[in-house]
């Protein structure tokens, strides 16, 4: 067997970053090129030095399009990356809308610090419009279980990780002198999430597993039950005439909300009030969604019915800037959902600087809240927050469902590796927080894998 090497660039000992280094039959390929989220300064560092050179690699597989998995592919164009990028046709068209809108953050986020005199060496682009752009001109699209060759002893096959739309796990096979079977899990969804098919594992033997940690060490309330809780948190939040502030991944989490709320609406259990879905880039994944009804999950009521599902009369869609700018002077309640998820940049910063302070208000988390992020700090209850440079005191209500949570928990987990059917060789536990980390290769170590390792960040192993 010819050396196979795997480096761990990212995703290693934390949750953000994704992005590991296979060398193998002759070829260098990435999986995932994410950017790391968090702290500012300590996370523009790693993001803007490139631990490898970028002509120097074959191609990138990329299991969704996420930024924390998706987020550097311009960084590799700007930096001399014209390789090709394989993903599922879903991702792909995901893509289009997700780089050319984090390019455009970062150059307004810059802009507005640069004004306020707070720009600094940390808040500078990583990249610009026109790499976000090249990259899209790199990607091949790779439908769900075809077989592609990405050199003639490297192949390729996705199957569905149930995450978000598009969202693949990886099986290569390398048979150079032999043959070595690697799974990237990718980020594994949960049973039961809207829209999107369950997870479906690739079965038999491998040699070698990559598997993410998100959520080894808890578990979630069902998805049932976030519905019901969110309903709840709504009526609530109405009654006192507030504002329910939800800060969502404009991919996946807003599309699941957005479903949510339209089928509490047609139960009549929540309040006519208005929904304002004020992200541009919502608005474009919305479209891209509404793109690939061939990989909805055709087992849920509201899909089998045929009813357009992110347009009821209740919503509103928001891409204009002083259409956002008005929603500070809606008097009344209102529910109103921004991106970034974890409140580290876009339009919920503006929402939660002129609502953070009205006892009335809920700031409504459903999501994954990163260590150093903002919306962590939030949810953790600090008194005063930071935004955008300024301290404001936070009086609004903070609450968290748990259950649209996109990553699978412990029990999913381990159900997902059983179903892999096995045996696992070895496995790496990655994508995770520490004691995440340390629940994963529990969980590996007593469903029967024998070698667990949970690589440092730089770590390489040859397999």
């Amino acid at each position: 067997m010819t050396a196979i090497r795997l480096t761990f660039w990212g995703a290693a000992g934390q949750v953000t970053g994704s992005m590991h280094l296979l060398e193998a039959a002759g070829a260098r390929f990435l999986l995932d090129a994410g950017l790391f989220q968090g702290h500012r300064a300590e996370t523009h560092e790693l993001n803007a030095r490139l631990p490898l050179d970028p002509r120097r690699l074959d191609g990138v597989v990329l299991s969704h399009a996420h930024l924390d998995h998706a987020g550097r592919l311009p960084l590799l164009v700007r930096h001399g990356f014209h390789g090709p990028i394989y993903a599922t046709p879903a991702t792909r068209d995901l893509s289009a809308v997700m780089l050319p809108d984090a390019a455009h953050i970062q150059e307004k986020d810059h802009e507005y610090l640069q004004r306020h005199g707070k720009a600094g060496p940390e808040s500078e682009p990583l990249y610009n419009l026109a790499d976000a752009v090249e990259v899209q001109e790199l990607m091949i699209g790779v439908p769900y279980r075809r077989i592609t060759y990405l050199r003639k002893h490297l192949a390729l096959e996705f199957v569905d990780a149930g995450h978000i739309l598009g969202s693949a796990s990886v099986d290569l096979r390398v048979t150079e002198g032999g043959s070595h079977r690697i799974v990237f899990s990718g980020d594994i969804g949960r049973s039961g999430l809207p829209i999107i098919r369950d997870p479906e594992p690739p079965p038999g033997p491998i040699d070698t597993l990559i598997v993410e940690s998100t959520y080894a060490d808890r578990d979630h309330e069902t998805v049932a039950g976030a519905e019901e809780h969110l309903g709840e948190a709504v009526r609530r939040t109405a009654a006192r005439g507030g504002k329910v502030l939800i800060p969502a991944f404009a991919l996946g989490r807003v599309q699941e909300i957005v479903y949510s709320l339209h089928q509490l609406h047609r139960a009549h259990r929540i309040p006519d009030l208005p929904i304002y879905i004020d992200s541009p880039l919502a608005v474009d994944t919305t479209t891209v969604f509404r793109m690939h009804p061939e990989i909805f999950d055709q087992r849920e009521r509201l899909i089998a019915s045929r009813v357009p599902l992110f347009d009821f009369s209740l919503v509103h869609f928001v891409r204009d800037v002083a259409e956002s700018k008005a929603l500070n002077e809606v008097r009344g309640p209102a529910v109103i959902i921004a991106a970034s998820g974890m409140a580290e940049s876009g339009r919920i910063l503006h929402h939660l600087i002129n609502g953070i302070g009205d006892h009335r208000n809920l700031v409504l988390f459903v999501g994954f809240q990163a260590e150093n992020t903002l919306g962590r700090r939030i949810q953790n209850g600090e008194e005063m927050v930071r935004i955008l440079g300024q301290e404001y005191p936070r009086r609004a209500e903070v609450e968290t469902i748990g259950g649209y949570s996109a990553h699978a928990d412990r029990g999913e987990l381990r159900a997902w590796v059983r179903r892999l059917g096995g045996p696992v060789r070895r496995a790496f536990a990655v994508h995770g927080e520490t004691t995440a980390l340390a629940a994963m290769a529990a969980i590996l170590r007593e469903e029967g894998v024998r070698e667990v390792t949970v690589p440092k960040h730089g770590e390489a192993f040859d397999l």
